[in-house]
């Protein structure tokens, strides 16, 4: 056991992979030398070269189809986009080429790739740095998408995305990269796919992902003190989709909240509710309900940003709610 930041956790999956497969590198802006904005490549560098660690002009569009061509060819590139928000400069690459290459050649061709960015609010990026895009990635059949929300996930989930012969889209989140836990890299970690339940409960399921999982944890101790036992389901991926282990807990407490940062219009949490009622209606007592972000771009300033996004507060009350229903 090793006790390491979530940003930490990226750096180590990465350099395992480097270590692993001699296929593998990175690709990205400032990445290099300089170890990234988000220092996540810091020290890569030096350990394995400009080769494999390559620093790349200011165009998400070429890189990420100079990756895309790479990963045609037998390679398995990583590429770094800094924030989820410049993904939408490369979609036509990552949606029309990436996601459809295998299909559309017979299995001929297989896309290595893997996209590691950045997402979500809370750290006074504004409008254009601060999306919670997971939705756009979740709808398009090809590509995987994981959202680690926890230390251990940043490691595990990136690294299963990268040895996969498919592509993914690994989003993590800026507010969790000063979390710090104990990681066991010798463990194989939680199976990529599968949803993990947090905490155990009996009157009311949570679901949620990323930065939220920590808030429905936060959110559920809350509602301790008030005599609900609230459980926390935190799905890691959006494709492949968990629905098993939502409904399961479904089932036991007949009560389902779903909670995301972006805002709830077109969002995954939508997909969650009504998958739940769709299968799962005969075990509710109350209506699935949702938590979303404001519906609106991200706010700079700082008072305005924590109104945008759902919290521990918003979650009790909209918790207690509907097991009062």
């Amino acid at each position: 056991m090793t006790r390491v930041n979530y940003v930490s956790a990226m750096r180590l999956a990465l350099k395992q992979a480097l270590t692993d497969d001699p296929n593998t590198f990175l690709m990205g802006e400032d990445i290099g030398e300089y170890g990234g904005v988000f220092r996540i490549t810091a020290g890569l560098h030096a350990d394995f070269g400009a080769k494999r660690v390559r620093d790349t002009p200011i165009s998400e569009a070429a890189f990420i189809g100079a990756a895309l061509g790479a990963s045609m060819s037998g390679l398995r590139p990583v590429v770094e986009v800094m924030y989820v928000d410049f993904t939408l400069v490369g979609m036509d690459q990552i949606i029309n080429e990436t996601a459809k290459a295998r299909f559309m050649t017979g299995g001929q061709f297989r896309t290595p790739l893997t996209i590691l960015t950045q997402g979500g609010g809370g750290k006074g990026n504004a409008a254009q740095h601060s999306q919670s895009l997971e939705a756009l990635f979740a709808q398009v059949p090809g590509l995987t998408v994981a959202l680690p929300g926890t230390v251990a996930d940043a490691y595990h989930l990136l690294l299963a995305g990268i040895k996969s012969d498919d592509p993914c889209i690994v989003i993590a989140h800026k507010v969790l990269f000063g979390e710090i836990a104990e990681l066991d890299l010798t463990a194989a970690g939680d199976p990529f796919g599968r949803a993990v339940v947090r905490r155990e409960g009996k009157h009311i399921t949570m679901v949620a992902w990323s930065a939220m999982v920590s808030q429905a944890l936060a959110a559920a101790e809350q509602l301790a003190s008030d005599g609900i036992k609230a459980e926390v389901v935190d799905l890691r991926t959006l494709r492949p989709f968990d629905y098993e282990t939502v409904a399961t807990s479904v089932r036991k407490t007949g009560r389902c909240l779903v909670i995301q940062e972006a805002p709830l219009m077109g969002g995954f949490a939508g997909e969650v509710a009504a998958s739940i009622g769709e299968f799962a209606f005969d075990h509710l007592d109350a209506p699935v309900a949702r938590i979303g972000g404001a519906e609106m771009p991200m706010p700079y300033a700082v008072n305005l940003e924590a109104m945008a996004i759902p919290n521990a507060a918003t979650i009790v009350a909209a918790a207690s709610h509907l097991v009062a229903a």
